[in-house]
């Protein structure tokens, strides 16, 4: 078998190369250590095209819907162009189920769950940092008066983010029945444009697949994005004295041109403080 040599390149000469049905390997490299940059593949002549290397098991072509070129294209816009920050924050979930469990007994027609709490948590504490519900743009830092919070919820195509619009407004029993309805027609592929075009603030839970703590990409042109794990018995020191609590790690991505790290941390305190006092989000 004989060894391929790795190609070094900056991702925008490879986006370019395969634009132009270049292969790369035919593109000598000007850049440092010779790195191929994009000035490389303008200066390249049409020739030899890039062969496509199969395994020996072979592959299976999925042709990318509509729906997922959008997603991808906007998931690179975000990683190539927002300055991301990460902000990670510990949460007691012991209050959140008891309350949720009362509840529930008494619910008929639905049932809450956690993430209806955590959308009611972000909403209240989005009304309390009201500098975290931005965007930015090179004119101005957008400062949006409702509390829209997007959900990611996973739809056949790929992953759509549904809105519920003026969540703080809403209440928890309102929240659950919403949000239901939305991964309904989501999974269904129904959503309308309505239904997620707009949003400040995404909402990234994966805690129902065992994840315990994830950084996900911004939505943009929203400036954060919450990013839950799973909740689950860790030990804590409480009073001076070890105990075990159910704990849930969460974490903020942040655009640093809108929302600085102070304001990204006062979000956090706001939100963790109404997680571990969930009454105050029936109020």
């Amino acid at each position: 078998m004989t060894a391929v040599s790795r190609l070094f390149a900056s991702p925008l000469a490879r986006r370019l190369a395969a634009e132009k049905g270049l292969d790369l390997a035919s593109v000598a490299g000007s850049g440092p250590h010779g790195r191929i940059v994009k000035a490389d593949v303008l200066a390249a002549k049409p020739g030899a095209k890039a062969v496509a290397l199969i395994p020996a098991g072979g592959i299976e072509a999925v042709p990318n819907s509509t729906l997922r070129k959008t997603i991808a294209r906007r998931l690179t816009e975000s990683k190539q162009t927002i300055p991301h920050f990460y902000l990670s924050v510990d949460l007691d979930l012991d209050a959140l189920l008891d309350l949720r469990e009362k509840l529930n007994q008494r619910a008929e027609g639905f049932k809450l769950s956690v993430n209806d709490f955590i959308i009611k948590a972000s909403a209240k504490a989005l009304r309390t940092i009201p500098a975290a519900n931005a965007s930015w743009t090179d004119e101005a830092t957008l400062r949006y008066s409702d509390v829209d919070i997007s959900v990611a919820v996973a739809a056949p195509g790929g992953l759509v983010t549904p809105i519920i619009r003026r969540a703080d407004t809403k209440t928890l029993a309102q929240i659950s029945l919403e949000m239901k309805a939305l991964a309904e027609k989501a999974r269904a592929g129904k959503l309308m444009p309505e239904d997620y075009q707009g949003g400040g603030f995404t909402i990234s839970n994966l805690g129902m697949y065992g994840i315990k703590s994830f950084s996900a990409i911004i939505n943009p042109p929203q400036a954060c994005i919450l990013a839950v794990g799973v909740g689950e018995k860790r030990p804590v020191v409480k009073d001076g004295a070890l105990a075990i609590a159910t704990l849930c790690t969460v974490t903020l991505s942040v655009d640093h041109r809108a929302v600085d790290g102070v304001v990204g941390a006062e979000f956090l305190s706001a939100f963790k403080k109404a997680i571990e006092d969930p009454l105050g989000l029936l109020l």
